[in-house]
């Protein structure tokens, strides 16, 4: 991305959080999330509508063989009835449904929003379809009877869209934050005078990203509930490639992995030479998510990409009422809450998906593990996010189970992260990618070889750098650096051995560690580099340093007491 480009986003982020972080004075940061987001939902469908509009407008103005929106104006008796008779044809419901533009009723737009916020509580807004007065109640819900009637006329979103009166927030609050996002246009992006490169989506994209970060922040232990850090949701999306086929996320929280998988498939569709267009329809996402406000702003975030999706019936336990009993998916990718103790019930105790033992009840890991690989097609690949402790615990049947896992062969890569990549805690955590295929299969079966017996074991604890002061981060190069290692293994071209880094092992390496998967284990210390200096004689000579130093810190000392007693004080 430009510089103008990325100043812009910056720009947009700042304006547009400053304006939004004045609700947490009224209002829990895990409330006033859906406000927010739902003023932004409500400014991005409205800006998209707008822009269709100018398109159909033209068109209409356009004589061409081939344009069939075409109105001739000599067909009208004058340019009033012209101009009435375009008004009419903006309002065909078809030409914005086959745009994949959603269909804003007058009620909802913008521009209608802005205008009737300002006025008294009890102003007469418009006739019902009764021929009754409406009138204006509070801004909360001017702006639910908008949300109201964008569902109504678009069955993608029907009941996903979360209304905000019951939040209880002051006109005033809500007319500013108005105020600021009518200053925004997601289909005209503009800075120093400059038209930007950077479509609607792009834009609105960014904003929902950035938003749930800081919302994940303020929120503090309750928001990586929902929010997973972008980088590693990247890391594990560049290592499985989802290129085509079902996507499965059974703890999808926001439904971070499918919104990268879709990023991923733009990003690499020049270099694998096909329309990214054209391959999204070979992608398809199933989610389930037991929060029913997150299973909502999950829904939303796919509704406004354009990605198509199925996220079940309802927000539910995955464990206790898996909303997707049949699915086999190519890719399953998680970041489970970790460690959870407050999981089991009784009717889990012959569960068919703990095919490698029934997993302990006071710690939920394993059971992610198995739930994913039950629903894991035959050639397909899993990435999941787990705490470190799940690499060695042999706690109630723990180490059994990653015994079983390791000798029927499903595990494939083990990667340790580096601490402080996470919002909401400290826990050390590792990924685990598993497939139920080494010999050659997977989605591209033509570009790996048979790693049947082989495990690669990648330490990037050292990676990253600090964003801030708690704050971890991966660049593009880790992500590429890890990737690329993974993938060279995978396909055997280029791969070699790096220590303190990188290690391929066999299942007899792992065995004489007793099953733990700690890639520390196997991958050892980084190689120093050897200075020529016998270490005898680098020894002598640092203690020889280090004597001298004692000396000098001794002598400087006694000079600050010799100084502090000239002025009266004794030390």
């Amino acid at each position: 991305m430009e510089n103008t480009e990325q100043k812009f986003l910056k720009e947009l982020d700042d304006k547009l959080w400053k304006s939004a972080d004045k609700l947490r004075s009224n209002m829990d940061a895990a409330n006033y999330k859906h406000v927010v987001l739902g003023l932004i939902f409500l400014k991005y469908v409205s800006d998209a509508f707008e822009e269709r509009q100018e398109q159909l407008t033209e068109l209409f103005q356009i004589a061409s063989d081939d344009n069939i929106y075409y109105l001739p104006q000599e067909e009208f008796g004058s340019t009033n009835e012209y101009q009435s008779a375009i008004k009419e044809e903006l309002e065909v419901l078809d030409y914005y449904r086959e745009a994949n533009v959603f269909w804003v009723p007058k009620a909802a737009r913008w521009n209608t929003i802005k205008e009737k916020a300002v006025l008294p509580i009890g102003s007469v807004l418009w006739k019902d379809e009764a021929g009754n007065d409406v009138k204006l109640r509070s801004v909360s819900w001017l702006i639910d009877n908008a949300l109201e009637e964008i569902e109504k006329s678009n069955t993608k979103l029907k009941g996903i869209l979360n209304r905000i009166s019951q939040y209880q927030l002051d006109n005033d609050k809500l007319i500013g934050l108005i105020n600021t996002f009518s200053d925004t246009s997601f289909t005209k992006p503009v800075l120093g005078g400059q038209q930007l490169n950077l479509h609607s989506k792009d834009i609105l994209g960014h904003v929902y990203e950035y938003f749930l970060g800081q919302f994940a922040l303020a929120e503090g232990k309750q928001g990586g509930q929902y929010y997973t850090p972008k980088s590693i949701v990247t890391l594990i999306v560049e290592m499985l490639q989802p290129y085509s086929g079902r996507v499965y996320d059974p703890a999808m929280g926001s439904g971070g992995f499918f919104v990268s998988s879709d990023k991923f498939i733009e990003e690499h569709a020049s270099e694998q030479h096909y329309n990214a267009a054209e391959q999204k329809k070979h992608i398809s996402v199933y989610g389930q998510e037991s929060n029913p406000t997150t299973w909502k702003l999950a829904a939303m975030n796919m509704a406004i990409r354009g990605i198509d999706f199925n996220f079940g019936k309802k927000n539910a336990d995955t464990f206790l009422d898996d909303q997707h009993p049949d699915l086999r998916a190519d890719f399953v990718m998680a970041n489970p809450p970790f460690n959870v103790k407050d999981w089991w019930s009784e009717t889990l105790a012959d569960d068919v998906r703990w095919q490698y033992g029934t997993p302990p009840k006071g710690n939920a890991n394993f059971a992610w593990v198995q739930h994913m690989l039950h629903h894991l097609a035959p050639t397909g690949s899993m990435g999941i996010l787990l705490a470190n402790g799940s690499m060695s615990s042999n706690t109630n049947n723990e180490g059994e189970i990653r015994k079983r896992l390791i000798e029927e062969d499903l595990v494939e890569c083990m990667v340790a992260l580096p601490g402080q990549l996470f919002t909401n805690t400290q826990i050390p955590a590792c990924i685990w990618f598993l497939t139920k295929d080494k010999a050659n299969g997977m989605v591209r079966s033509d570009k790996k070889r048979d790693r049947r017996g082989q495990f690669l074991f990648i330490d990037a604890r050292n990676l990253g750098y600090m964003k801030d002061r708690v704050l971890r981060d991966f660049t593009s190069d880790d992500i590429a650096k890890v990737a690329d290692t993974f993938h060279a293994w995978q396909q055997g071209e280029g791969y070699e051995d790096i220590a303190g880094f990188c290690k391929s092992a066999s299942f007899d390496d792992i065995k004489k560690h007793d099953f733990v998967l700690t890639p520390g284990r196997y991958v050892g210390a980084e190689e120093q580099e050897d200075d020529g200096e016998p270490f005898a004689e680098k020894m002598a000579r640092l203690t020889a340093q280090l004597s001298e130093q004692f000396a000098e810190s001794k002598r400087l000392e006694e000079e600050i007491k010799r100084n502090l007693g000239g002025l009266g004080y004794e030390l």
